[in-house]
């Protein structure tokens, strides 16, 4: 005779030794959708609704939570939570963190999704899937997603000249461009904004067919000009910051912007993009270093099929950018480095072919040896130190 299994019976769908209340929380601008799964619970996943950037009431919740699991299994449990990487930045994980709440903020790319050609997202199915991954993540299941080490405030903030500084300089190109563009319209060319004398040089313009340039188009560059001596003099104040900062890390001898300016060829603004966004944060080995810049291999192996898909771009496009940029420059300014003879030859025996391919791997070379030298004062076989 077949007897029903009670409630209280059933398997828990969650590990009661793990001893937590796991907590996914979807972030937006108007709402946090707050998915958790507790002991005693079943495999029923309960969600509530908080007001975007209301702590008090998420933390009324995490304690109603609590007291529920108290009830139901008469043992008290603590919260796990995560979150997604996204525009929140990780001021809401360093809040968890201030009341003694273990967060976790995940890459969202590295959580594993349905192949389906259509699949259902919503925030409920996502604030479940993070459920999942964190459990997995809890019970030791390897590479189940990619945790984020949040930056210390002091490094975040330190980052934010250099991305400033790029983005002023993307914007200086663009009113840079336009002016040229509206100049060339009329026949005119050679003129260069960025020159001191720009002004006196538009006065004395005349279009392709002999006439004086435009009073509107006069005046639309002169606004341009405007915008675009306010950008020379912020990029002047953001360099000045830069400079100060650098000045601030050499009088500490194991610092690691002080460490990169001795070398020849590496200048402020690479040492500054490298130690802000690269060697702000412990790596346990090269192959972090190198998934953290996008550097890392993404080999294509299946049966008899085994070829390259070149480097991942998956990490700090930043910090990719910076390397493929100071590996050219390492070329010219350390010629008789091992890594400048190990691309030589590679290219050689290419036939002079794949030079651009071949320096995606000095750049990732270069950031291993780098990283080496600025940890553990390995020194880079035949780099020369700057004077």
């Amino acid at each position: 005779m077949l007897v029903a299994t009670s409630v209280s019976e059933r398997p828990a769908a969650i590990r009661v030794d793990l001893g937590a209340i796991f907590v996914s929380m979807e972030l937006s601008r108007s709402k946090w959708l707050i998915t958790s799964l507790a002991p005693g619970g079943g495999e029923k996943m309960s969600k509530h609704e908080v007001a975007g950037g209301d702590l008090a009431a998420l933390f009324v919740l995490f304690a109603t939570l609590q007291a529920k699991a108290l009830a139901r299994t008469g043992q008290s449990y603590r919260i796990l939570v995560i979150q997604e990487a996204g525009l929140d930045g990780f001021w809401i994980h360093r809040a968890l963190e201030t009341r003694g709440i273990e967060s976790h903020v995940v890459d969202p790319a590295s959580i594993a999704t349905s192949r389906r050609k259509r699949r259902a997202k919503t925030d409920r199915i996502d604030g479940e899937a993070l459920v999942r991954a964190l459990l997995a993540y809890k019970r030791g299941e390897p590479r189940v997603c990619s945790m984020v080490r949040p930056p210390s405030p002091e490094a975040e903030d330190r980052r934010r000249l250099m991305r400033e500084r790029k983005a002023l300089i993307a914007e200086r190109v663009r009113h840079t461009n336009r002016i040229k563009g509206l100049l060339f319209a009329q026949g005119i060319a050679g003129y260069e904004p960025l020159r001191r004398d720009r002004r006196t040089r538009l006065a004395a313009m005349c279009t392709g067919d002999g006439r004086p340039l435009p009073r509107h188009l006069t005046a639309q560059i002169a606004r341009e000009l405007d915008r675009l001596e306010l950008l020379l003099a912020q990029l002047k104040a953001v360099d000045a910051e830069r400079d100060a900062l650098l000045d601030e890390a050499q009088v500490h001898a194991k610092a690691p912007a002080g460490l990169l300016l001795k070398l020849k060829g590496i200048g402020p603004e690479f040492a500054a993009i490298l130690w802000s966004e690269g060697f702000f944060r412990h790596y346990d080995n090269r192959r972090q270093i190198a998934a953290y810049a996008g550097l890392a291999p993404t080999p294509w192996q299946s049966g008899q099929i085994d070829r390259e898909q070149g480097v991942s771009k998956a990490g700090n496009p930043r910090l990719r950018a910076a390397l493929v940029q100071l590996s050219w420059l390492w070329l010219r300014h350390q010629p008789q480095s091992a890594l400048t003879r190990w691309f030589e030859a590679r290219v050689a025996r290419n036939g002079g072919r794949r030079r651009k391919s071949t320096i995606v791997a000095l750049a990732r070379k270069l950031l291993v040896a780098l990283w080496k030298y600025v940890n553990a004062g390995v020194a880079i076989e035949g780099a020369v130190l700057a004077r």
